[in-house]
């Protein structure tokens, strides 16, 4: 058998695991490793190298160097990389509109959601979310930290957002406005009437937020609008709404919380409202998405039961923020 006078060209794989390919080159390339892209994908790191491989093979070019302990593309693999994601997100938005608008939401939603909120508020629309599309999962991460710094890379769909959203490449709707008000025991108060003025808060232990004030607090008046700023030097800080009201509730200090959280409390007495005619500014609830040129439905459909039910989600001690914006 006479041999050929050039090597044969390597077969290309089908369309569709040729996009199974560019998909997960697109993945190690948003997740920075190998082994990020497996965990995210529900792979091991060996099937992701592998499907590397395969497609550098197929398209005869290195897209990524590798040593022991960096990974950087190539510059054929920063123009795969750009290409893959036009042709990717070209094919995505096709495929919805053969479908239509009423594609049946497949696949794993990952959502990132205040504890408070995540653990009372939201888990009624998430469970009206996952009866309406049986064939969707949901992974529910509570976060207050709201310094995720890359959505797409963390394979974050969206997130419910406390306090002002700051970065452009978010898409942002408004869903409501939570009063904040100071509380205390009335065991902190030993037998003195309860304050009326913000002055009177200064010389009171106090606990902090630390993801909205740690060192100072500024108070407005609801009727007047005259701002008082406090200087505090606080005894117990915490980053958890949960925690502070523990410890307000044991009279290790007064605190600056959403009303809502404290409500039950307040409603037993074993909290009580302090100078209640000075609240500090309400902070914003948002739901934020990654701008892109396609949404899943996924997204779409969580997006959508989220906006509608703002107003029963959030209730009456709530105040609703009706207008969507960007950010």
């Amino acid at each position: 058998m006479t041999k050929p006078l050039v090597p044969a060209a390597p077969l290309l794989p089908g369309t569709g695991e040729r996009i199974e390919l560019m998909l997960t080159f697109l993945r190690i390339v948003e997740a920075g490793s190998l082994s990020a892209a497996a965990s995210q994908l529900g792979t091991t790191q060996p099937t992701i190298s592998r499907r590397l491989k395969a497609l550098e093979a197929a398209l005869g070019l290195r897209l990524i160097q590798r040593t022991t302990h960096t990974m950087r593309l190539t510059q054929d693999g920063e123009r795969c990389y750009e290409q893959a994601k036009t042709l990717l997100t070209t094919w995505a938005r096709f495929e919805s509109e053969l479908k239509g608008a009423r594609e049946e939401p497949e696949g794993v939603l990952r959502v990132i959601v205040p504890h408070a909120f995540g653990q009372e508020r939201l888990i009624e629309p998430l469970a009206a979310y996952l009866r309406q599309h049986p064939g969707m999962a949901v992974e529910w991460l509570l976060h207050d930290d709201r310094a995720i710094q890359d959505y797409i890379a963390a394979g974050i769909d969206c997130a419910i957002q406390v306090g002002e959203v700051t970065d452009p490449g978010l898409v942002s709707i408004p869903l409501a406005q939570v009063a904040r008000i100071v509380v205390g025991s009335p065991a902190l108060l030993e037998g003195r009437p309860i304050p009326q003025d913000a002055n009177e808060l200064a010389d009171l232990p106090w606990l902090a937020l630390r993801t909205f004030y740690r060192n100072e607090v500024v108070l407005t008046h609801t009727t007047t609008q005259k701002q008082k700023r406090l200087a505090i030097q606080p005894r117990f800080s915490t980053d958890s709404l949960y925690a502070m009201r523990s410890a307000a509730l044991q009279g290790v200090g007064i605190g600056l919380a959403s009303a809502w959280v404290m409500g039950d409390a307040l409603a037993t007495g074993e909290l009580v409202h302090l100078a209640p005619d000075w609240q500090a500014e309400p902070l914003p609830v948002s739901l934020v998405y990654p701008y892109a040129h396609f949404y899943p439905a996924r997204l779409r459909r969580f997006v959508d039961l989220i906006r509608a039910g703002a107003s029963s989600i959030f209730g009456d001690d709530v105040q609703r923020q009706p207008k969507p914006k960007t950010s």
